[in-house]
């Protein structure tokens, strides 16, 4: 009995996967985010411009949107075990070249090429959803998300510390190399110690890699709309870096990225076709029917939870210390309380979605996010500090909590295609930053909070077509037999 209850001090079966599981999302995360702790050593030791430095960060997460969508697919394939370590072996690489490189351009690729590791998420939200049965999924994949999602905070939180311990003006670049290396060794721990399904279990693959199955007409075109901001995110990224803007790329760089982007969502679109063709002649049978507008649903609650909180604590430091006139260390502490409730409302998301269920626990969430940000709106320098950092930290809680009950829900739609909806769930939370950030350089901060909130009402009406994940799903055998998967009360 005790290797199958529920014991988060238990370092056996299904437990020891979860804990590897967050431990390997936790270090990809502390690669990812390793730069933003240490960015005026680096602006100073490289001679970088503000403009460079804010391209940096922008590159940082432009290859996450696509990197994500790559990675479900082949996760869902080779299976997490390979992936993920591959990932972190991999990934360690630039992590490297950017510790060590002597120029912008150096450091622009390695941070391009690092955009890769924050794919890593995707990887364990199928591996969780082999191990743990419906009724407790929400808790492990919140637990998985959340204390992963940590990587961040202890970045910001040791890095400055170890780079100063290292000393001297190449400080960063060690305190840097230890985040590579952590990740290096942890993706041989990880293939070590992990199998993909529990014993006897199978592991379903989908038909297609390259692109997503969908099972009626509807879906069909549902799927190709709901590319369409994938793709829009990146151009706006491209836009951002042009003459018209911050003039990092050329005119003709940025209409052959333009280019290059549209013939891209063409070939998705023969893909698609190539994929779904037999819907338009044979109807798929009810039993392995899955709706896609739940994917679509999640992927805009996702854009408004996810995509917030990758916006917001990129400039919630600047925001406290502008309003409230605070010292950079100062701002930056009192901002990261908004990352720290991570640790307790992503599984407390997740465990709600489990306790009463998955469309009504979205609906409660949504909600109290778009009040949160509407409160978050209010706050000015006539504010007691500590009122706003409380404010902050409510605001904080829906919004992760929002993303546990996003991710409780994801693993229950259709088995074998988890890795590649949870890709494209989890790059609508990119796209959601991208589009939030570019909004953020043109609008007051008070206008960006009214922005969030406006996103999560329109989230909340398309709650309204999302129907309760219940019954079972059905999975082929290779053998031709049926596995029909419990995903919900009846």
């Amino acid at each position: 009995m005790s290797n199958n209850s529920f014991n988060i001090f238990s370092f056996q079966g299904k437990m020891k996967t979860l804990h590897l599981s967050w431990m390997a999302f936790f270090i990809t995360f502390a690669v990812w985010f390793n730069f933003a702790p240490l960015l005026q050593s680096v602006k100073e030791t490289l001679g970088l411009s503000t403009e460079e430095i804010k391209t940096l960060l922008i590159l940082n997460v432009a290859m996450t949107i696509p990197a994500r969508v790559i990675i479900g697919s082949l996760t869902d394939k080779y299976g997490p075990r390979l992936v993920y370590s591959a990932l972190l072996i991999l990934c360690s690489i630039p992590c490297f070249t950017f510790a060590f490189s002597e120029n912008f351009m150096q450091a622009a690729i390695s941070r391009f090429a690092l955009g890769f590791i924050g794919a890593g998420f995707v990887i364990g939200i199928r591996l969780v959803s082999e191990w743990f049965p419906h009724n407790e999924l929400g808790t492990a994949e919140g637990i998985y998300g959340g204390w992963g999602n940590f990587g961040s905070a202890a970045a910001a939180f040791s890095l400055p510390t170890l780079a100063l311990l290292f000393g001297g003006e190449d400080g960063w670049r060690y305190a840097m190399v230890v985040t590579g290396l952590l990740s290096l060794v942890f993706g041989f721990i990880f293939y070590a110690n992990i199998t993909d399904t529990p014993k006897g279990s199978t592991y379903f693959k989908p038909a297609n890699l390259t692109a997503m199955e969908v099972t009626s007409k509807g879906d069909f075109f549902l799927l190709l709309i709901m590319k369409i901001p994938m793709y829009a995110a990146l151009a706006l990224l491209a836009w951002k870096l042009s003459p018209d803007n911050v003039g990092m790329i050329s005119n003709t760089v940025c209409y052959v990225i333009y280019a290059l982007l549209f013939a891209l969502y063409l070939y998705e679109w023969s893909q698609v076709w190539k994929v779904n063709k037999s819907i338009f002649t044979t109807p798929v049978p009810e039993l392995h029917q899955y709706k896609f507008k739940q994917v679509a649903v999640l992927n805009v609650l996702y854009f408004a939870t996810f995509g917030s909180e990758l916006a917001v604590v990129s400039m919630l430091p600047l925001f406290f210390l502008e309003t409230f006139e605070l010292t950079p260390v100062v701002a930056g502490m009192v901002a990261s309380a908004y990352a720290f409730m991570n640790l307790v409302s992503r599984p407390g998301g997740g465990w709600l979605s489990d306790k009463f269920g998955r469309k009504s626990t979205l609906l409660i969430l949504t909600a109290g996010l778009a009040l949160g940000y509407l409160l978050m709106a209010q706050i000015e320098s006539s504010w007691t500090l500590w009122v706003a950092v409380v404010a902050a930290m409510i605001c904080s809680f829906f919004v992760q909590a929002g993303e546990g009950a996003v991710f409780a829900t994801v693993p229950l739609i259709k088995r074998r295609m988890t890795g590649q909806i949870a890709g494209m769930t989890g790059a609508y939370g990119n796209v959601g930053a991208v589009v939030y950030l570019t909004v953020l350089s043109f609008v007051s901060y008070q206008i960006f909070f009214y922005v969030i909130a406006a996103t999560a009402f329109l989230g909340l009406l398309t709650l309204s077509l999302m129907t309760e994940p219940k019954g079972k799903i059905a999975e082929v055998n290779e053998d031709g037999s049926v596995t029909l998967i419990d995903v919900g009360a009846h």
